[in-house]
């Protein structure tokens, strides 16, 4: 009986969202799809899936099953990749997840490079500003902007990410300027998917709440907003350093910072052996950002340690 299989399948058939789309991904027919499945619970001696005429959902059992299966398949997969191109040669598809902005800006002009220095790689690369579950979602790697100590995945750093508090020199000429960070309360702050700042300054971690006439999800709307001159942001210097650079925008409480642990870094699911593409496409990254990554180049920050 081909045990494996049946795994395929059933996390095909999560994956997709139902039998009728993982069996056109796997060239089967449901009526196949769906034994296989029986199949599985029948030799496991519970059900995984629960079934409706429309859709399908995991169980309790069938949703720790899921996860399991999925590390084991791309054990698996690892294990004959690494076998086959003799853990050296990166091939084959590399799937990998960044946040939207940052991938159209720092990734995507990339990729030529990279695809030429590794022809025998093709680059799936999905932007997304929703939260990726590595795994569940068979992404090889993942480039996340955030605070990473309590991740249960592996993560390597590839850069610092700096987050200043800029507005507008149109703004700041009609406002007063904010002397410290009390001051805010007093200005149209924009921000996204959040309702507070935490800011490192000369007084040490301090939460700011921010109030103002917009309310956005989109990172890029906020990105808009302060270039209209709405209010005050805080930003990263990968998203805001050409304006910064040639004054469009400027640092205001320049002593204050977005929290420093808030780093760039490339995640992927615990592997003995990591596979030749994507340790090469994490070393690709951490060579062309690196401790003071090209866009912090004239904004007179501080180096940071490897």
């Amino acid at each position: 009986m081909d045990h494996l299989g049946d795994l395929d399948v059933f996390a095909r058939v999560v994956a997709a969202r139902g039998m009728s789309a993982a069996g056109r991904e796997l060239g089967l027919s449901p009526a196949v799809i769906s034994k296989r499945i029986r199949r599985l619970e029948e030799r496991l001696g519970v059900r995984l899936l629960q079934r409706t005429t429309r859709q399908i959902a995991l169980t309790d059992i069938g949703q720790g099953f899921y996860e399991r299966v999925v590390a084991i398949l791309a054990a698996v997969e690892e294990a004959e990749g690494w076998a086959t191109s003799g853990a050296e040669t990166a091939r084959g598809v590399l799937r990998v997840s960044a946040p939207t902005s940052f991938g159209r800006m720092h990734i995507a002009p990339h990729v030529k490079r990279f695809l030429d220095e590794h022809p025998g790689v093709t680059v799936d690369l999905e932007l997304s500003d929703a939260f990726v579950d590595v795994v569940a979602e068979g992404f090889d790697v993942a480039v996340r902007i955030a605070d990473l100590a309590d991740s249960s995945l592996v993560a390597r750093r590839l850069a610092p990410n700096h987050r200043l508090l800029c507005a507008t020199p149109g703004y700041l000429a009609v406002h007063e300027r904010p002397r410290g960070v009390e001051d805010l309360a007093r200005h149209t702050l924009l921000a996204h998917n959040t309702d507070h700042w935490r800011l490192e300054g000369p007084q040490g971690l301090v939460s700011i709440k921010v109030t103002g006439p917009l309310r956005t999800n989109s990172s890029e709307v906020v990105r808009e907003a302060v270039l209209a001159g709405i209010g005050i942001a805080l930003r990263s210097t990968w998203d805001i350093g050409p304006e910064l650079e040639d004054g469009r925008l400027e640092a205001v409480l320049p002593g204050w910072r977005g929290v420093s642990r808030v780093g760039i870094y490339a995640v992927y699911p615990s592997r003995r052996h990591l596979q030749p593409k994507v340790r090469a496409f994490i070393d690709f990254l951490a060579a062309l950002y690196g401790p003071r990554p090209y866009w912090d180049a004239g904004l007179g920050l501080p180096d940071e340690a490897a």
